[in-house]
């Protein structure tokens, strides 16, 4: 059975385009609005995708089927694999009490929340994004939070807020490679230009993270460290971008950023020391010259209780016997964890390496009734194709297996034995499991819109603006990536699609088709799948209402700003 999509099924395409954002706008209406638990808003969702596809798209309803459970596959390998293993590794750390120490050592870098946020979810989930991508760094930044005492909600939305930036250079450039295979285009033209759009906004997430946190006058008592961190990462952005490619772009930023951040507070402090208002007094005894100290209050309405912002308190045996003033050896000790995370992620995303671990295992299965069964059309493509439905069980190279390896040598190393381990896997299955088929219905959401063409009638509304197109075009990538939960998927969705319509109005295909990948960045925070991550990693099952609350403001402003300087480009800085 072959079938070709049809992009409007109702005649007109402002009708068709209102019809197609019904499944979105489902899911995240019952997520906003009306407080629904996450899996009942992503099984509405997809059932809403499902009934647009087969009665308004016409689409066969076996094809139909199929794409959503291939979407579903999609979500439990290999992003809930990803998910699943990163959370392993926290509750490792958490079990043995080796997330204390880590947070001593933290604090003894800065007491301030502020400049905590800035080190975790900024500069080290930039550097977790531009070696694995795919939701690892808002799952590890996320519990980094949490373990340092931040409530669930902040931890997560700052965490979604700070993976901005890198999300277009991230996993060794996958997506900028991917939108050049595309296109055609060279990546290192591609490569330069997402740089140019991204180095403004690469300064300023550390202010803008910073601001949604402790508001204007907390950002402003942080802005050394705000500019030191912005400064550093988007100037080595920049320069690698435009004269070495995508491919270590986001890594060497990170590690510039990361290390002057350190350097600076070294020799600098704020003046004020910056605390959530439920954070005990006693925090307050354990710091020198509190009572010289004006604590500034960030108010949280209806957080769950502290217990629940440890999602595993309850399994570490050890935490309380953690020392106050943690000795060099057990710093170093504490970081081990993390630093084989690190290192291995780095190495698994490595083409060589990837490579010859698919080589060795990497069985691929043609998805029945789906593979090469539908076609997309013009003007979405050049000629008309059939698109490939292969699901790929590299189970060996996916990133969430350097994880769980990474699990496995941090447990030993902290002398949990292999039974042990067993044990505590078996558990953050148990506790992670609902989310995972969250995820699994939210990827089913994208596959079923994806393979009916209701992704293509939006991308064909927002190409229609005319003069107007360089504003839209970021802000179609930011749909890109909010209706797939990647920049890469969003840049093979739309792409093509951008840089013919380029074309056709006399624009830049450089500037368009990068447009799609730096405007995808923002909607990186809101996609539904970074969403139910960040609620993984901070134990709000049933709390992804208020994180898409927390952090859409945010996501559609920045959007619009780097619409505004796309369009500037356009006309104004030829």
């Amino acid at each position: 059975m072959n079938w070709t999509q049809a992009y409007t099924p109702l005649g007109s395409l402002l009708l068709s385009a209102l019809v197609a954002a019904l499944p979105v706008c489902v899911l995240l209406g019952l997520l906003a609005f009306s407080h629904a638990k996450a899996h009942v808003a992503a099984l509405a969702g997809l059932g809403a995708s499902l009934a647009v596809a087969v009665f308004v798209y016409h689409m066969p309803a076996r094809l139909a089927g199929m794409a959503a459970l291939d979407g579903a596959a999609y979500g439990l390998f290999p992003i809930g694999w990803i998910v699943l293993c990163a959370i392993f590794v926290y509750d490792i750390t958490c079990h043995t009490g080796q997330f204390e120490v880590l947070k001593h050592s933290i604090a003894g870098l800065a007491d301030d929340r502020r400049i905590q946020a800035i080190l975790i979810a900024f500069c080290f989930g930039s550097f977790i994004e531009g070696a694995a991508g795919f939701g690892t760094p808002v799952a590890i930044s996320a519990a980094m939070l949490i373990g340092l005492g931040f409530r669930p909600l902040p931890a997560a939305g700052l965490a979604l807020i700070g993976n901005t930036a890198p999300v277009a250079f991230g996993a060794l450039g996958t997506p900028i490679l991917t939108l050049a295979e595309v296109t055609g285009i060279s990546p290192e033209a591609l490569s330069a230009m997402v740089g140019k759009q991204l180095t403004p906004f690469a300064l300023i997430i550390p202010f803008w993270l910073v601001w949604a946190m402790a508001g204007w006058r907390g950002m402003r008592e942080v802005w050394p460290a705000c500019l030191t961190a912005g400064a550093s990462f988007a100037g080595a952005q920049l320069l690698v971008s435009q004269f070495h490619g995508p491919w270590v772009v986001a890594i060497i930023a990170s590690i510039s950023s990361i290390s002057s951040l350190l350097l600076l507070v070294r020799f600098w402090q704020p003046r004020t020391v910056w605390r959530f208002d439920h954070e005990s007094a006693s925090d307050d005894d354990a710091r020198p010259c509190a009572d010289e100290r004006r604590r500034l209050h960030h108010v949280q309405r209806g957080q769950p209780s502290d217990d629940d912002a440890r999602p595993c308190a309850d399994e570490r045996p050890d935490a309380g016997t953690s020392p106050a003033h943690p000795t060099s050896r057990q710093v170093l000790k504490a970081w081990m964890p993390w630093v084989i995370v690190s290192a291995l992620v780095f190495v698994w995303g490595l083409p060589v390496v990837k490579k010859r671990l698919n080589d060795l295992a990497s069985p691929a299965l043609h998805v029945p009734l789906l593979d090469k069964h539908v076609s997309r059309a013009p003007p979405i493509v050049v000629t008309a194709k059939p698109e490939p439905a292969v699901f790929k069980l590299n189970w060996l190279s996916a990133t969430g297996t350097s994880l769980l390896l990474a699990g496995i040598f941090s447990g030993l190393l902290l002398g949990v034995p292999p039974l042990g381990l067993a044990r505590l896997f078996a558990k953050t299955v148990s506790r992670v499991r609902v989310s995972l088929l969250t995820i699994s219905a939210m990827m089913a959401i994208g596959f079923t819109t994806r393979y009916a063409g209701l992704d293509a009638t939006l991308g064909l509304a927002f190409a229609s603006t005319g003069k107007l197109f360089p504003f839209f075009s970021p802000l179609l990538g930011w749909l890109g990536v909010a209706l797939t939960g990647s920049d890469t998927s969003s840049n093979v969705l739309f792409g093509n699609l951008q840089q013919i319509t380029a074309h056709q109005l006399g624009f830049s295909p450089v500037l368009a088709t990068a447009a799609n990948s730096s405007g995808g960045v923002m909607g990186k925070m809101i996609d539904a799948q970074s969403i139910v991550v960040a609620g993984v990693a901070t134990g709000q099952r049933g709390g992804e209402g208020q994180i898409l609350r927390y952090v859409f403001f945010h996501s559609i402003a920045l959007a619009i700003l780097v619409g505004l300087l796309v369009l500037a480009q356009a006309y104004v800085m030829k």
